[in-house]
């Protein structure tokens, strides 16, 4: 086994539990999970980065600081992992670091998205040349900078006999459509966990609904769930892409304050009916798959995975871990396999996925 085979993929989502790290192999471009380590966020710092999230005014030493506080914690990650796996740092030929998005705005006279978890903090505590920044090449170049992990799933996951579509259930969700034709293309169709993990939080003190299982208890409430689902964001046309700047507690507020008399739990239900439906119709509106593969933590929640099955009458509801990868460790093979394509210094073709006008490189390269 090369050294240059070995690489190390980053990401903390919009969930922003904790940060997931992967070593990756890589042979003939097929990428395999070595090890894997996840690290969860001191709830201090969660609330830290929430703020950040939450698009009101904020401290720029706040921002400052938790940059690096947030690649000092990645670069524990890479510590442990390299521990875990008896794996020396001049084995890995790079580690690709999504970062933790604090804010995603890919539309407007200036648009922008910002990953913090300085790169340069990640480099000099690991001794492993970092790549991260991964989105604003692709924004620059007219693209959204969202969806990336496509990327991955049209390497690794299309098939040329049989139509598939990869659903990554995150903070939000999106959609990768891969029919056999090779005519690809990928989108966020809307919320995945956020709403529902906002919820149960503010009802129950739980960072999320095990399996679903509160929101099995109640019932799917009619008016609620329309009022939610005529959010325009749902209606436009892809490439699209968005985040908590949208999608968030102020947000499903808003929409009970004027369908008042819901049960705590008949609001759960309905959140989570929400998320199927709106990846549901996404899906159907692109293709009738004959596949679909789960990956992200909501792959976790068993209830909404029964409800995508049932509304995918045409299609089986399987996880990623049927394609060779395990669907926690989706995103972070994604970066890793990123990271390889921009230090062989290989552009990538986002275009059916992002709107970028042109293959670009992704993501800058910090030495060690």
């Amino acid at each position: 086994m090369a050294d240059s085979d070995l690489y190390i993929g980053l990401i903390s989502g919009t969930s922003v539990d904790g940060v997931d790290c992967a070593l990756i192999r890589f042979d003939d471009n097929q990428p395999e999970i070595v090890d894997t380590h996840f690290l969860e966020i001191d709830p201090a710092l969660k609330q830290r980065i929430l703020n950040l999230c939450s698009g009101n005014k904020i401290n720029l030493g706040l921002l400052g600081e938790v940059d690096i506080e947030i690649g000092c914690l990645f670069a524990s990650a890479v510590n442990h992992l390299l521990d875990k796996s008896q794996t020396a740092s001049a084995a890995i030929k790079a580690i690709g670091s999504h970062g933790q998005t604090v804010w995603h705005q890919p539309e407007g006279d200036h648009p922008f998205t910002l990953q913090i978890g300085d790169p340069n903090t990640i480099a000099e505590l690991t001794g492993i040349t970092t790549v991260a920044d991964f989105r604003r090449r692709d924004l620059t170049a007219g693209g959204q900078g969202a969806p990336l992990a496509p990327l991955l799933h049209r390497n690794c996951f299309a098939s040329k006999v049989t139509d598939r579509v990869i659903i990554n259930i995150g903070g939000i969700s999106n959609i990768t459509v891969l029919p056999a034709d090779g005519k690809c293309f990928a989108f966020d169709t809307g919320p995945g966990n956020v709403l529902m993990d906002y919820w149960i939080n503010k009802n129950h003190g739980r960072s999320f609904d095990v399996n679903g299982d509160w929101a099995r208890t109640g019932t799917i409430t009619s008016e609620l769930l329309s009022r939610l689902s005529a959010e325009s964001y749902l209606s436009l046309p892809h490439p699209k892409s968005t985040g908590r700047e949208l999608f968030n507690g102020e947000w499903l507020e808003g929409h009970l304050g004027i369908a008042p008399g819901i049960s705590e739990v008949d609001v759960q239900a309905t959140l989570l009916e929400f998320t199927a439906t709106t990846i549901v119709s996404s899906v159907l509106a692109s293709l009738t798959p004959e596949q679909a593969f789960v990956c992200g933590g909501g792959a976790h929640n068993s209830y909404l995975i029964d409800r995508l099955q049932a509304l995918l009458l045409e299609c089986t509801v399987n996880t990623t871990s049927k394609l060779g990868i395990d669907p926690d460790w989706v995103e972070a093979t994604a970066f890793a396999w990123m990271a390889r394509e921009t230090l062989a210094g290989r552009k990538i073709d986002t275009s059916p996925f992002t709107g970028a006008a042109s293959p670009v490189f992704l993501g800058g390269i910090y030495q060690a």
